[in-house]
This record gives C-alpha cells, sequence and structure tokens, in this order.
C-alpha cells in the first residue's frame, strides 16, 4: 500500500528527481546513448529492440520528426554492426489523428529497415488502437511479411480471436512473427482479464496456439512462473533454438535474464530512449509499484 501511494505521488515530483530511478530503465536521450546500451547487451550475448520514447501526439508534424529520427536509428544501428532490431508505436506517428499518414510514415520505416534486412515491430497500445494497428499489421506483412511483426496482449479477452484470424497469413513464404506481452493498459473488465492468474492463464493459452502453428514468438515476460512454463512448453513443441525468444525490458529483473540465457535460449532485451523519458517512467510506475523502493533509495543516496 505505501509503495502504491508514493507511486502516485511520483509524476508531482520534479523530472530531474524522476530521472534518478528512470536511468536503470531508460537507456538515456540520445541515439549515442541507445547505441552505448546496445553494444553492451550484444557484448553480453543478448540481442536488442530500439524503441525511441513517445506515442499519442497531437499532430502531423511530431510524427514526421519520429519518422525521421527512427531512419537515422536505423542507418546508425546498421553502421554499428549492433544485433537488433526496432519497435514502434503507431500512436507516435498519428494513428488517432490520420490513419493513412500513419500507415505511409510506418511503411517508409519499414522499408528503411527492410533494404538492411533488419525488422520492425508494431506495438499494440490500448483498446482504441488495436483494430487499427492490426490493419495496419496487415498492410505492411502483405508487402513485408519477413520484416515487421506485431505485438498481442494477453490480457485482452480477444487475443485468442484475433491469433486465429491472422493465423491465414501464415505461409513459409509470408511467416507470422508475434512478441507476446501480459499488457499495460487500463482497461475495463468487459474488455481485459484483470485476475493475475487468469492472465497467466490465457498467455500460456496464446503461446501454446502459437508454438502449434508454427509463428516464430518473442515471449516477452519477467514472470518466472510464464518463464517455466514457456520451457515447459517449449520442451512439448520440440522446438529449435531459433524459433524463438525471449524479451525483456531494459533494466529489469537482470538476473532472471542472466538465468534465461546460462540455459541456452536467445534474449532480447527492449532499450527505450529518448526526450520522452518522463511518460515512461511514470507508466513503469503504475505497473510495477516495487520499483518505489528504488526511488527511496536514490531520494537518500543522490550525489
Amino acid at each position: 500500500m505505501f509503495n502504491r501511494i508514493v507511486s502516485s505521488l511520483i509524476p508531482l515530483f520534479p523530472k530531474k528527481f524522476i530521472w534518478t530511478f528512470s536511468k536503470r530503465y531508460i537507456a538515456g536521450e540520445s541515439i549515442e546513448d541507445a547505441l552505448r546500451v546496445s553494444h553492451k547487451l550484444n557484448e553480453e550475448g543478448m540481442m536488442v529492440t530500439l524503441d525511441v520514447l513517445g506515442e499519442f501526439i497531437k499532430d502531423l508534424d511530431e510524427a514526421e520528426r519520429n519518422k525521421q529520427e527512427y531512419l537515422q536509428v536505423i542507418d546508425r544501428l546498421t553502421e554499428e554492426k549492433i544485433d537488433g532490431n526496432f519497435s514502434v508505436k503507431p500512436s507516435s506517428f498519428g494513428l488517432l489523428i490520420d490513419e493513412e499518414a500513419c500507415y505511409r510514415h510506418i511503411r517508409e520505416i519499414v522499408s528503411k529497415a527492410a533494404g538492411y534486412n533488419n525488422f520492425v515491430r508494431i506495438d499494440m497500445e490500448d483498446s482504441k488502437c488495436v483494430d487499427r494497428e492490426i490493419r495496419l499489421f496487415r498492410r505492411l506483412h502483405e508487402e513485408f511479411p519477413r520484416n515487421v511483426g506485431l505485438v498481442l496482449q494477453a490480457y485482452l479477452r480477444r487475443t485468442l480471436d484475433d491469433l486465429k484470424a491472422l493465423t491465414p497469413l501464415h505461409t513459409p513464404e509470408t511467416p507470422l512473427n508475434f512478441r507476446l506481452c501480459k499488457g499495460i493498459y487500463v482497461e475495463p473488465a468487459r474488455i481485459a482479464y484483470k485476475d493475475h492468474d487468469e492472465i497467466n492463464q490465457h498467455y500460456l493459452e496464446d503461446l501454446e496456439y502459437i508454438f502449434s502453428h508454427g509463428f516464430y514468438v518473442g515471449i516477452a515476460t519477467h514472470d518466472q512462473f510464464l518463464i517455466d512454463n514457456a520451457y515447459r512448453l517449449i520442451e512439448k513443441y520440440g522446438l529449435k533454438k531459433d524459433e524463438y525468444e525471449f524479451q525483456m525490458l531494459y533494466g529489469v529483473t537482470p538476473e532472471r535474464r542472466a538465468s534465461i540465457l546460462r540455459k541456452g535460449h536467445r534474449m532480447r532485451v527492449y532499450v527505450p530512449f529518448g526526450k520522452d523519458w518522463f511518460g515512461y517512467s511514470t507508466r513503469r510506475l503504475k505497473e510495477n509499484p516495487q520499483i518505489t523502493s528504488y526511488i527511496i533509495k536514490a531520494l537518500f543516496n543522490r550525489k
């Protein structure tokens, strides 16, 4: 309860103070920060996915700036020979302002990545975005089937039906590639499961559907119960190491990340960076109030 009270007040604190704990979870504000962190993670045996922070923009000028930054990031990551790909939030490109303009912006990003034989993951956002983002993915997958993937959120009641609806797109020439996560947005009970155990149950149901249909998947979780059951399903379906990967957020449960690596599984770390780090940081607090302990330590140990 104390952690939740403190975490609810944190967004009212000065940004300079918030940064004292945010730097644990964010590479920094610049491309150089993201590349530095990515090199280090690669040296430790992990792949990365880079995400320029910022979502739910107010005008299409912001969408253009976000696109240009991603195009630069794609060039730099390639030049630096980093083992990584890219993650985009469609609301950063005007999804809720002009869906067609958003498609054009993200298509340019995917096309750029495809030119380097790389990959772009379309993030899934809150419920008002889901149908739009699936439409966006379908259009891009038709043109760039090996260079674009989608995030699915297990806490949404619709997710298994979405998987089934997308299944006909999957062929050896046009493979499907998903990141499966629990989901973070606050949604009503008619849309999303609320109980922790129920969410986990549906996560595993979705994961087994993905495995049984031969889709590639990023198993995005820090939950040890889900990790252990993912191991079980991997063994059940006799999957090869290149048919799936685990994914975790930068700065979160590094000891579990290391354990997965030691067992010989592939690991990709989500590396967020950018000037809009404040919103991301406060969302992390709402999702995980236990982070409050780090904030309190930072408060009394600032230099």
